[in-house]
């Protein structure tokens, strides 16, 4: 055999080696038969700054599983679990009964952290630290202060120079687990507020501008003087926007931070103990060093997979974050699950099965 004709022969090589791949089909499968495994997720931006790491982090330790995740909102989230066009979802506020029906499969809930929501604002001249009431921060959503030179915020801010500037307000434009959150906190403090607007990942908002993610908010607010909005804290603090202070339930002027999440959080374990119900608010909790705008934050996960070596990959993803996982939420300012909460989540993941076998048996 010539040259050339060796070099025909180890091409015909090549193509029918590449006409087996594309047989056996190079999407998940042909990643599957490389022994990698790709799990896809999508929902919440409230807790994307921790959940990107940790999906890093995972891949790290483990190449074999690598973690792709959309972050759109929880409401993306839980509309893509309940199509199944993802592994996992990600939402904030956690899912009714009505919600949990129509999923048409069975879908358990994993708290994974408590975070805390920031109202940030854009007045110039003035830094991190003005004071807002509960009721402050109801009547700015409300449309009833407009001005930041208003009596009703000056009254607690003696000594601070507010500009005579017109309030612009600024909220999610997508559904959120942030906004659940947030209106939640409102409903608490205000019944003229349950009963106009409500508590849910979208309502009908009296007034103010919209963002997408706690990205598009944080943003909308950098970018416009007079601004105010709720964010993650971890968005503020790495966007180096200022925060309010806002007095709690119990009357104490607190900032949000690690430790009054921490607080909030701890509330919420004993109410998941009593009820044996992950699904627990802790927006306007009572406690002298509560922050009371905070909630937790949960993966959404099919109880019966359909894939045995992806379902047993997200579950033991699953395993890790709620234990070696958690050493990073402080680094983000995220609230670790209390140890009454990692007890409950063990349990829910040691329903997670395939073909009735639990993928954790050997925890």
């Amino acid at each position: 055999m010539d040259i050339v004709s060796r070099r025909r022969f180890a091409a015909a090589l090549v193509l029918c080696g590449l006409l087996g791949l594309t047989g056996l089909g190079l999407g998940t499968t042909g990643v599957r038969a490389a022994g990698l495994i790709t799990l896809n997720g999508a929902g919440a931006t409230f807790p994307y700054p921790l959940y990107s790491r940790w999906f890093s982090e995972y891949t790290r330790l483990h190449p074999d599983v690598h973690i792709n995740y959309q972050s759109i909102g929880s409401g993306g989230g839980i509309a893509q679990v309940q199509k199944q066009t993802v592994d996992f979802g990600a939402s904030d506020a956690p899912l009714t009964d009505a919600q949990l029906k129509d999923m048409g499969r069975p879908v358990v809930l994993v708290p994974t952290v408590a975070g805390a929501i920031a109202m940030t604002y854009n007045l110039p001249g003035v830094g991190s630290g003005l004071r807002l009431t509960s009721e402050n921060i109801v009547d700015l959503y409300m449309g009833q202060i407009t001005k930041w030179n208003d009596p009703k915020i000056a009254a607690n801010n003696p000594g601070k120079k507010l500009p005579d500037m017109a309030v612009t307000i600024v909220h999610r434009s997508d559904g959120s687990g942030t906004t659940f959150h947030f209106t939640s906190f409102l409903s608490e403090v205000s019944k003229a507020w349950e009963d106009k607007v409500g508590h849910n990942t979208s309502v009908e908002w009296p007034t103010g501008i919209g963002g997408k993610g706690n990205e598009g908010v944080s943003g909308a607010v950098k970018q416009t003087p007079g601004a105010i909005g709720y964010v993650e804290l971890a968005y503020v603090v790495q966007n180096q926007l200022t925060y309010a202070v806002v007095k709690n339930r119990s009357g104490q002027w607190i900032a949000p931070s690690l430790s009054s999440t921490v607080a909030a959080a701890a509330g919420g374990a004993q109410k998941m103990a009593q009820t044996n119900d992950v699904r627990v608010s802790i927006a306007y909790a009572p406690g002298p060093t509560v922050y009371p705008i905070a909630g937790f934050t949960y993966l959404l996960i099919p109880q019966n997979q359909t894939d045995e070596a992806k379902g047993k990959a997200l579950a033991e993803f699953l395993w890790w974050a709620i234990h070696d996982g958690q050493k990073d939420a402080a680094q983000l300012l995220y609230a670790q699950i209390p140890a009454p909460v990692v007890a409950i989540d063990e349990r829910i993941l040691k329903t997670v099965n395939y073909q009735g076998k639990a993928l954790l048996a050997e925890k």
